[in-house]
């Protein structure tokens, strides 16, 4: 008995059927293919890669893409930097790092039209990558890791700058106050205490009201002082009370800094520090005299806030102490 052979159907360009032998099927057939079915195909085809292309776009609107940018269409000073300065040793650092492993972290870029883009976050990573570039001519190092961010307001921009480096680097109080005091200037902001709270929205009240005792640092002796960056909080906080208490002293310092630089940051802090106390004891001997007895010579006088006063020296003997006691009780202070 004959074997049977296993029989196919095959699509004709009418779309119907036949039957045919597996192997037997017509060239001219095999090329051809149901009408309804390829449109079907298309339009399936077409319809992924316009979801995929919407999807792509909305992606890079809304600042989810990380894309590569030439370096040079980066423009750096788009926005005033809270950053000061950047540490040798730190810029060492990190140079290495995207030598050996590359840049793992992008940066935050505004899309100025026209092919340019205005740095938000990243600047020590484009000094860096820049450095690095100019070094080697490594091609690698003349594109930036960046995602575009959806920025519209000047003010959104200076605010996600300040977010990104206060999780990154954290700032200096120096810093913060420099970003509250330009972005005023400019007209960004228009007070110091609506930029303190649009830029350090999650900070404490406490910590915005000493942000804010520096920014009348960087507004009095800002453009002085050659280490700013460093000045602790402690001694930032002194120097705006003498800043704010003897409005003389700023003059004072940048006389004495522009004939005698300091040479490094210990030696700005103690001759700060330095100059507040004589401004003080100066300060207080004023207004005793004013008010009351001259001091005598080998007497000095010092305020120690909260309405206390400390008098020392050689001076301070019986007589005197009968002296003060005997005025402060004819004037009611007894």
């Amino acid at each position: 008995m004959a074997k049977r052979k296993r029989l196919t159907p095959l699509a004709l360009p009418e779309g119907g059927m036949i039957d045919a032998p597996v192997g037997k099927v017509p060239d001219h057939v095999l090329r051809q293919r149901a009408p309804i079915a390829g449109v079907a195909q298309d339009t399936a085809r077409t319809s992924a890669l316009e979801e995929l292309s919407d999807t792509l776009v909305r992606a890079r609107a809304e600042g989810r893409m990380i894309e590569a940018l030439p370096l040079d269409q980066i423009q750096t000073d788009h926005i005033t930097r809270d950053r000061v300065a950047i540490d040798d040793e730190e810029m060492k650092a990190l140079k290495q790092s995207l030598s050996a492993r590359g840049q793992q972290t992008p940066i935050d870029v505004v899309d100025l039209g026209t092919g340019r883009y205005g740095l938000l976050s990243g600047w020590r990573r484009c000094t860096a990558l820049q450095a690095l570039h100019s070094e080697t001519g490594d091609a690698r190092f003349a594109q930036v890791l960046a995602v575009l961010r959806p920025i519209t307001e000047a003010s959104d921009a200076y605010v996600a700058m300040i977010e990104e480096n206060e999780i990154r680097v954290g700032l200096s109080y120096f810093e913060r106050a420099r970003v509250v005091a330009e972005t005023v200037d400019q007209g960004v902001f228009k007070d110091d205490q609506t930029a303190l709270r649009a830029l350090f929205a999650t900070a404490s009240r406490a910590k915005r009201s000493k942000i804010g005792s520096f920014v009348g640092v960087v507004r009095a002796v800002g453009g002085a002082l050659r280490f700013p960056q460093a000045l602790g909080e402690r001694a930032g906080l002194k120097l705006a009370k003498g800043l704010g208490t003897h409005p003389g002293l700023a003059q004072v310092i940048a006389d004495e800094w522009l004939k005698t630089p300091p040479a490094n940051v210990a030696l700005e802090q103690d001759r700060l520090m330095a100059l507040c106390d004589r401004a003080a004891d100066n300060g207080a001997a004023a207004a005793t005299r004013a008010d009351g007895p001259a001091l005598p010579q080998g007497v000095q006088l010092k305020d120690k806030g909260a309405g206390r006063v400390t008098l020392s020296g050689t001076g301070v003997d019986a007589a005197f102490k009968a002296a003060l006691q005997r005025w402060l009780s004819e004037n009611g202070h007894g």
